[in-house]
């Protein structure tokens, strides 16, 4: 099994004293990417004109020392990415706290999307950083689209031939959609709060809500011990840890679509 997580916003300050190495992050293929995007980064945000680098980077001008901390990517000290990533997912996934077996199988199956690395394991030492996805930088362009050309082939890689759980949002999904059988094998997953207006119970997407409900869910499957080898088998245990699952028709060829319907976290 795969699960593919978005980042978060927040990253932790924490770090060793290594520098980043590009070529010890997992998924190798993608290091000329990587190099080409974390150059483009890097030059922007240490240019000086802040302006332009906000704009770049769809920042507000209170942010202006994310682009300093940009600029010293190349020097900052690093963590693995398990430690890096925090925000309201990553909160209630709460890495730390897992048994170790839950642990072993989180750092083996999960991949974090990112607009600067494009997809990192748990283990791989990162620096803290500021780059969503929807960022323009120059001589790269819009990040979801070079993404898009770059990601494939190591995603469809990592895929191998089990199920894949995809939790990603927004921007981070379409730098990588799954392509024919793994596409068969994928399983999308949107989180709906249903609440009650003048007696008549409506859904509708809330951000917390979402968020929450996608780390415990990762977190439940890791520490139940969950090897499912199909996409029907991901589902089966879905409902078996008392996750409303509410399937979606779908086209042949694309991921299933499933909601997670929560009335509370």
């Amino acid at each position: 099994m795969l699960i593919l997580l978005p980042p978060s916003e927040g990253k932790a300050d924490t770090g060793s004293g290594r520098r980043l190495d590009l070529a010890r992050l997992t998924l190798p293929d993608l290091t000329p990417a990587r190099e080409e995007v974390l150059t483009a980064l890097v030059a922007l945000c240490a240019a000086g004109d802040e302006e332009d680098a906000l704009t770049a980077l769809g920042l507000s001008p209170g942010q202006r020392g994310e682009l300093r901390r940009n600029a010293r990517l190349r020097e900052a000290a690093t963590a693995p990415a398990e430690r890096r990533y925090t925000g309201v997912l990553y909160e209630a996934l709460d890495l730390a706290s897992l048994p170790p077996a839950a642990l072993r199988a989180a750092r083996r199956t999960i991949l974090i999307s990112s607009g600067l690395w494009g997809a990192v394991r748990l283990t791989d030492r990162i620096p803290p950083y500021r780059c969503p996805i929807g960022a323009r930088l120059p001589g790269v362009g819009a990040l979801s689209a070079y993404w898009r050309r770059a990601l494939a082939p190591a995603m469809a890689a990592a895929a191998g031939n089990g199920p894949v759980l995809d939790l990603r949002s927004g921007g981070y999904a379409a730098t990588w959609a799954p392509r024919d059988a793994t596409a068969a094998r994928t399983v999308t997953v949107r989180v709906l709060h249903e609440r009650e207006v003048d007696g008549v119970p409506v859904r509708s997407v809330v951000s917390h809500f979402n968020k929450a409900t996608k780390g415990r869910l990762v977190r439940d499957l890791l520490t139940a011990g969950a090897r499912p080898r199909t996409a029907d088998g991901l589902l089966t245990t879905l409902r078996d840890l008392k996750y409303p699952v509410v399937e979606h028709p779908t086209k042949a060829g694309r991921p299933r679509q499933v909601d997670i319907v929560v009335t509370e976290l």
